[in-house]
């Protein structure tokens, strides 16, 4: 029966996706199959196999490393403010963002991250049949953060027609940065993160296959990456400090915005009909998590928390869903990777919002396909929840 579910929802994404689709006719199906075929490997390795549980212990133990050097930090200048035996959301859990900020900046100073998502990108070009530049910026989104990878290829934004735009979007709406990854894992299964990562990589290629389709010619697949302007080593370090900080205070009242005003409208449609919003939206998402893998019976719960990601971001999610303690562990799982996105309305805004800052012909643009963009990349997180609940 799982497995038909598992059919029934990729058949159900694929079908949503082609029926919005900008150009059927060109829509090319070997690079879509030999991608799902690699999803569901990976989701099998990554969930099921003893190479898969080590590589997920190693990352995990990696960032509980450095979430413990951050600590020191944090412990320095704000130790005094948390009781004993309590966790402080803000102190545990958004400001270590700053200390992975930092380590990123590190990498990229030293040519070592450039390096490793340049040719991952070319490895990726030969198997999704799209360009060198969509795939670089793929790797990149998950590594950078979805307004600055736009930075690392501002020159080559300008020249970029509507579809390949698009993509380049898409990506980086369907991963997530790495200096956060951390602060997810704090809050749900380091496994899940992981592979929600890896699936979401392989599954905005899938649904811009299907939703946006075209040809690179040989003449237009050529990656140019910027270089940003030499700085010392302490002035590059300040600055990805610095940006560390800027997105952990920008998260955090995000957080306190978003979680009042849900409580506000819970309140109100509680008072008026009797049913909080959240378990309304649960209803109207519910069929989705079904075709997900969650049993028919916490399909409306797992709805709820689908929904919240979408009208906010995922941190609300996930603090949603650590309330849920009474779901079963598979729907914990599936939601888990469904949430690891930046898929949200939010993120529309960002992303028109830097690549304005570069462009503001193209910044229009993105902001004309913003609700198509948030629709792919919920279908990418619909299509990764779906592959990996086949495996748990």
């Amino acid at each position: 029966m799982r497995y038909l579910i598992a059919i029934l929802g990729v058949l159900v994404v694929f079908g949503m996706t082609y029926a919005v689709s900008g150009d059927r006719r060109s829509i090319r199906y070997r690079p879509l199959f030999i991608m799902i075929v690699l999803q569901a490997l990976l989701a099998f390795a990554l969930l099921n196999t003893s190479i898969g549980e080590f590589l997920i212990g190693g990352f995990a133990s990696t960032f509980e490393k450095s979430l413990s050097y951050a600590g020191e930090g944090v412990n320095f200048v704000f130790g005094g403010l948390v009781n004993q035996g309590q966790m402080t959301f803000f102190l545990s859990v958004l400001l270590p963002i700053i200390f992975i900020s930092a380590l990123i900046g590190i990498l990229q100073y030293t040519r070592i991250l450039p390096f490793i998502i340049k040719y991952i990108g070319l490895a990726l070009s030969k198997i999704n049949g799209m360009g060198k530049l969509e795939s670089y910026n793929a790797v990149a989104s998950a590594i950078l953060g979805q307004s600055e990878v736009f930075i690392s290829v501002k020159k080559q934004i300008g020249m970029l027609p509507k579809q390949r735009l698009y993509t380049l979007c898409a990506s980086a709406m369907s991963t997530v940065s790495m200096s956060i990854v951390g602060a997810y894992m704090q809050m749900i299964n380091p496994k899940y993160v992981v592979t929600a990562l890896v699936l979401n990589l392989f599954g905005g290629f899938i649904i811009a296959s299907i939703l946006n389709p075209y040809t690179v010619s040989k003449e237009e697949d050529i990656l140019e990456v910027h270089d940003e302007e030499k700085q010392s080593f302490f002035e590059m370090l300040g600055e990805y400090i610095m940006d560390g900080f800027k997105v952990a205070v920008v998260v955090a009242a995000m957080l306190v915005g978003f979680v009042a005003l849900i409580a506000l409208i819970n309140g109100i449609f509680t008072g008026i009909f009797g049913i909080s919003f959240q378990q309304l939206l649960g209803y109207v998402f519910a069929p989705f998590a079904f075709v997900m893998g969650v049993p028919w019976k916490e399909a409306v719960e797992a709805g709820s928390i689908m929904a919240t990601k979408m009208v906010s971001n995922e941190f609300v999610a996930m603090l949603d869903l650590g309330k849920h303690t009474e779901l079963s562990a598979r729907t914990i799982g599936i939601v888990s990777v469904f949430l690891v996105s930046f898929a949200n309305f939010s993120s529309i805004g960002i992303i028109a919002g830097a690549v304005k800052g570069l462009h503001e012909k193209q910044g229009n643009v993105v902001a004309r396909f913003g609700l198509k963009l948030l629709y792919g990349a919920t279908m990418v997180s619909v299509l990764s929840a779906t592959v990996a609940g086949l495996f748990l």
